[in-house]
């Protein structure tokens, strides 16, 4: 059965034939653009092939016929806008439920925000460059100012209370059973009047104070959940319990799993994570006791076939063992990649070889070289020759671990589930490139805590909805031709033309057509 569905889209409706079918046993349904309606008089305008199609089914539509009819100044003062990839944004942000979410959260500012997080997916430019690009664009928010002083004064009016209010409500919308990966990565500024800039381990290897931020993104969902901020110079493990309290507090009783990576192993966390009920996994680094003895109990025969598991390309040797923390169980996986292993191993002996070569032709310009020596033991004789030996047992250390990966978890006992569900936390890792690399978070460039904390939440705004079209691109094979980039240049290029207040939508594109059906948008 067929009806017509009236779909709004911003500040303007389409019209949509719904035709219900069963395949396999399922109701599904599909629907196919057929016109919209008139802004002026509020009547429905076909599309002249769902009129003729109507016709030959002898089912005649009545359809607004009203002449337009425009004069040269009329149409010399008109204006053409972009508004192709703002209303896939204004979509997918009204049906993940962010609008709502933060519609609710912050009445006062919630045009202005979504529309900064609409520019910097757009354009990844600074916050400064947003009034430029305001003017060359449709948006359903009635804003006709965001210049730098306008926005400088919502960075500063947002309060705490409605950012932590925002994540509460957008929190609580997530699957109970999705697993939560934790990371951490830091931002850099120049500014000296941010109290939680401060020197630390800087991820980017740059010379700068910064700010670290840590950030909660579900592994199914592939959404961003949660994010807060640290001082720059709190280490990953430390951070841990206060980011698992917070968000807590915002969740309620729900319960959290959560996959993290070893920067956030310490004893004193395991501890923390029993006593606080939370479905863990973690990987071990090499520098803890179990983690050695894993490897060195395991090592002569962990590489047989009884022990082999296939994870997507990738052949692995696994074995699970059940131990005991406390009066708790925790179950050990322990991992052997051969392959890795092998191409390390002989990535090494390569280097040294070279290192042997070269300081064999000139021992001397060598015999203090720290990089040299850590592998090669240069000594002068009394005759002045020198004699190079090779460091065997730093080699032999150097490789003992490579290949080896250590995972506990206290609820998952199979190590092929276990190993898909710790890859799948590098979730987290690519939400870290985006919101860098595309979203203007590779420097602060604010001057205060209020300012920096409005920015970043600003930013995560941005993140659910470039993540969305990110899920949607790969699940539909969108990256085999274009890049996220290419793609919303593609839809940024659809225009709108606007004269005497009739709105007039330039032709869709092919490629234009395709990335919107494969949104659901056509």
């Amino acid at each position: 059965m067929a009806y017509i569905a009236e779909v709004p889209v911003g500040n303007y409706v389409y019209l949509y034939e719904c035709i219900g079918y069963r395949e396999d046993g399922k109701v599904k349904s599909k629907r196919v653009s057929i016109g919209k309606i008139n802004p002026k008089t509020g009547k429905r305008m076909y599309k002249p092939e769902y009129i003729q199609r109507m016709k030959e089914a002898g089912k005649p539509v009545e359809e607004d016929r009203e002449d337009i009819s425009f004069s040269i100044n009329d149409i010399k003062n008109s204006s053409v806008k972009e508004y192709g990839l703002t209303s896939l944004l204004d979509e997918l942000a009204k049906t993940s439920g962010l609008r709502d979410a933060l519609n609710k959260s912050n009445p006062k500012y919630c045009d202005e925000i979504f529309t900064l997080a609409k520019h910097l997916v757009a354009s990844g430019d600074a916050f400064m460059h947003c009034q430029e690009w305001l003017e060359g664009v449709e948006i359903s928010e009635d804003i006709q100012n965001l210049s730098s002083q306008k926005i400088s004064k919502i960075l500063a009016d947002l309060s705490h209370n409605e950012i932590e209010g925002f994540y509460q409500q957008w929190a609580t919308r997530r699957s109970e059973t999705e697993y939560l990966a934790l990371d951490i990565t830091s931002t850099s500024s120049y500014s000296e009047l941010i109290e939680d800039v401060e020197w630390g381990y800087n991820r980017d290897g740059e010379n700068l104070a910064q700010v670290n931020l840590c950030m909660l993104m579900g592994e199914t969902s592939r959404l961003p959940i949660y994010q807060i901020s640290y001082q720059g110079s709190l280490k990953d493990v430390s951070t841990l319990e206060t980011t698992l309290e917070k968000f807590n507090a915002i969740i309620g009783d729900k319960e959290i799993r959560t996959v993290m990576d070893k920067g956030f192993y310490s004893n004193k966390n395991i501890n923390k994570l029993f006593e606080s009920n939370t479905r863990f996994m973690i990987a071990m680094p090499f520098s803890n006791a179990l983690a050695k003895a894993q490897v060195l109990e395991l090592a002569p025969s962990i590489d047989d076939f009884s022990n082999n598991i296939v994870i997507g390309d990738d052949t692995l040797r696994a074995v699970s063992q059940n131990h005991k923390w406390g009066e708790n169980d925790i179950f050990v996986h322990s991992y052997y990649n051969p392959i890795k292993a092998t191409i390390s191993r002989e990535k090494l002996y390569k280097k040294v070889s070279v290192m042997l070569d070269i300081a064999t032709e000139n021992p001397q310009k060598y015999e203090s070289n720290i990089a040299f020596l850590k592998y090669l033991q240069i000594e002068k004789l009394d005759d002045d020759s020198y004699e190079i030996k090779i460091r065997n047992e730093v080699l032999k250390q150097q490789n003992k671990h490579t290949g080896w990966l250590i995972v506990v978890s206290n609820h998952v006992v199979d190590a092929k589930e276990a190993i898909k569900i710790y890859r799948d936390k590098d979730v987290v890792e690519k939400g870290f490139l985006k919101i860098k690399n595309s979203l203007d978070l590779g420097r602060l460039r604010v001057h205060s805590d209020s300012a920096m904390q409005s920015k970043i939440f600003i930013c995560f705004i941005a993140l659910v909805l470039l993540s969305h079209i990110h899920n949607v691109m790969a699940d539909k094979g969108l990256y085999k031709s274009y890049t996220l980039r290419q793609l919303l240049r593609t839809l940024a290029k659809l225009r709108v033309q606007v004269i005497d207040d009739t709105r007039i939508e330039f032709p869709l594109t092919k490629k234009q057509r395709d990335i919107y059906t494969a949104f659901g948008f056509l």
